[in-house]
């Protein structure tokens, strides 16, 4: 049993502005215990957080939060700010259904101004909240606290430039946990920063601009970037200083004794404009497995805390995320044409296995979906064949770029789209629901969806040898389905789908990942005595007009499946059976797609119930369709052993 009584005393961050400053070491060591126990428990983002338990502390100690508005980047470093602001009771219930998100959310917490999973909008965000406050004559803080690694976006320093413009009052917390900005931070350097931030060199700082404003113009720049460059020399922060903040740092993220006196003078601060502390920290602190692990814990499932070893299910087949990476990795030897590019997920799309095999044929670009596909678009037109492996989730930030960099000039850049669809116990943020319906309105693109893993094998070689303009490939999350792969993948006919069984009475059309789920509501029709065809589209673009056209002219219903958003597959499947005067002849047609709402985090299992597209669900909607109605989907489940 933990043993934790000053944080026992804290449920607001109220209870622990009432604390003493001394007790507040002790206070982050009960912080850091309680996050570990919590994680231990259920998964989720645990080395993150470990990182930034001390300035978390020193944030909610020196801000008046919730009226100072405190903006995570990205959100999974904000269990200890959970803690901390109400929700401890809940902390054991993060990422699962119906309990609290892995990420900062509006909807969760007074204490949450802005949601957040995707990274490096915080400035943005806090920038809006700034001039708000500004405009209706307002005097509370704003204060973000963002990652070197979001940092690589340039959606951050596009917000640093208008916020340098717009000289509001900002405070921008760089959460340096990588040390690849900041040389050793020390006494000295802990020193420097607070006399920087403090009111007597302001003061000083204010009166030798008044001085210089009495010298020629020429003079007063020369004085302004002496000054500016002499604290950039000892600090690192002339960039920062560049872009019109004023630079404090960097600073021990741990030590309280330095964050604490820092913060409160830039609290106090009679600076007029945006404020930048460089905050050094280390992922995983204080928990030896996570410090010493090569990803330091950044993402777990359950675990034991006495030796860090995750509890992980024994896994019988291969994630979709593994079979892609090998079989993109045997096309790449057959063609060295084939580069791959990722935005900072090697990992996660399984192309730091591509790397170790290809090094100098694998580019992550960082936080930066828009430059890494107009970089492959580049690579495209000198003949290289670039392979963008971008979750759906994360390939929308870089719309235009696909539109416009790749589409319209129909260039050959290759999409690898892992986590379409529902993904678990990332929620709402992370799915992958809308990546059809947003690429296949685009003219010149090619679209597959993966429905195994043997599928996915033939659609990572069609992706290889496809040269002809922009083509995607999606697949989900998760382990396949359990067949035999191939030694290699075979090349499949651009725009022809596949009749997996042969029926008279309806049709099941599945685009994507819930063919099983087709295959299993195909097994209870038939146990009912309809007959039943199951086919497999393989592309939404080009569609295979003479399968849709068979499918509706011997078929009485004609019943679509996807795990996308609507205005995607079933949509695209409506207007070639109107284009074909196919509706005009009887055809009783359905299209399950995913419902107009965000679905919050659950196992994908539940997630998909909600969505009403398991096998129990493409059964009733079935058999509404031709007329037969009376089971409920809980009955049919129940049926089906669901």
């Amino acid at each position: 049993m933990l043993k934790t009584p000053l944080l026992d005393r804290v449920d607001t961050p109220a209870d622990l502005r009432a604390l003493d400053k001394k007790d507040l070491v002790q206070l982050a060591g009960e912080l850091r215990a309680e996050i570990i126990d919590a994680v231990s428990i259920t998964g989720g983002h645990l080395g993150a957080g470990l990182g930034v338990v001390e300035l978390t502390t020193a944030i909610h100690y020196v801000f008046n939060t919730p009226d100072d508005k405190l903006i995570w980047d990205v959100g999974h470093q904000a269990y200890p700010h959970k803690i901390l602001t109400g929700r401890r009771h809940r902390i054991r219930t993060l990422r699962q259904g119906g309990g609290l998100s892995g990420f900062t959310k509006r909807s969760e917490s007074e204490f949450d101004p802005f949601g957040a999973a995707h990274s490096s909008t915080s400035i943005s965000a806090g920038l809006g909240m700034a001039v708000a406050r500004d405009l209706e004559g307002g005097n509370n803080k704003v204060i973000c606290v963002i990652g070197d690694g979001a940092m690589s976006a340039g959606m951050a320093y596009e917000a640093m430039n208008n916020a340098g413009h717009l000289k509001s009052r900002l405070i921008v917390i760089l959460n340096d946990n990588d040390m690849s900005i900041a040389p050793p931070v020390g006494a000295m350097s802990a020193y420097l920063s607070r006399l920087i931030s403090g009111r007597t060199y302001l003061g000083i700082r204010e009166m030798g601009k008044r001085v210089a404003e009495k010298l020629p113009q020429s003079l007063q720049v020369a004085a302004k970037r002496a000054e500016e460059y002499a604290r950039g020399f000892w600090t690192g922060g002339t960039l920062f200083e560049e872009m019109g903040f004023y630079y404090v740092g960097p600073i021990d993220g741990h030590n309280l004794d330095h964050l604490l006196p820092v913060l409160e003078n830039v609290r106090d601060s009679i600076y007029n404009g945006p404020i930048l502390v460089h905050v050094v920290t280390k992922k995983g602190r204080g928990y030896a497995p996570a410090e010493t692990a090569a990803d330091k814990m950044h993402g777990v499932s359950k675990f034991d805390v006495l030796t860090g070893t995750q509890v992980k299910p024994k896994s019988v087949t291969p994630s979709y995320t593994k079979v892609f990476a090998d079989s993109l990795i045997t096309e790449a030897r057959h063609d060295k044409k084939i580069v791959a590019i990722t935005a900072a997920m090697p990992s996660g799309t399984g192309l730091d296995l591509f790397q170790k095999e290809f090094p100098d044929r694998t580019f992550d670009v960082g936080i930066a979906e828009q430059h890494a596909v107009t970089f492959a678009a580049g690579l495209a037109t000198e003949g290289y064949k670039p392979v963008c492996a971008i979750y759906s989730t994360f390939l929308q930030r870089a719309y235009d770029q696909v539109v416009h960099d790749v589409a319209i000039q129909n260039l050959p850049v290759r999409f690898a789209l892992d986590r379409a669809g529902l993904v678990g116990a990332d929620g709402a943020t992370h799915a992958g629901s809308f990546d059809i319906t947003y690429l296949s309105c685009l003219p010149n693109f090619v679209l597959m969806a993966a429905a195994d893993e043997r599928e996915l094998q033939h659609m990572t070689a069609t992706l290889a040898a496809y040269n002809e303009g922009p083509i995607a490939l999606r697949y989900p999350r998760g382990e396949g389905t359990g067949l035999m792969l191939q030694e290699r993948g075979t090349v499949l006919e651009v725009g022809k789908g596949r009749i997996l069984r042969e029926g008279t009475k309806v049709a099941l059309l599945s685009y994507g990942a819930r063919l099983q789920e087709c295959l299993k509501a195909a097994d209870q029709l038939g146990a009912q005595g309809l007959s039943v065809t199951v086919a497999d589209a393989r592309f939404a673009k080009p569609l295979d007009e003479g399968l849709v056209k068979q499918l509706a002219t011997h078929h009485e219903a004609l019943i679509t499946i996807e795990d996308g958003a609507v205005g995607g597959f079933g949509s695209h499947v409506l207007q070639s059976l109107a284009q074909q005067g196919l509706l005009d002849l009887g055809l009783k047609i359905r299209s399950m797609v995913l419902p107009d709402v965000f679905i919050d985090h659950d196992t994908q299992l539940r997630q998909y119930e909600q969505a009403g597209l398991a096998a129990a669900d493409i059964v009733t909607q079935t058999l509404e369709a031709i007329g037969i109605s009376g089971a409920s989907r809980t009955t049919i489940r129940a049926m089906m052993g669901a």
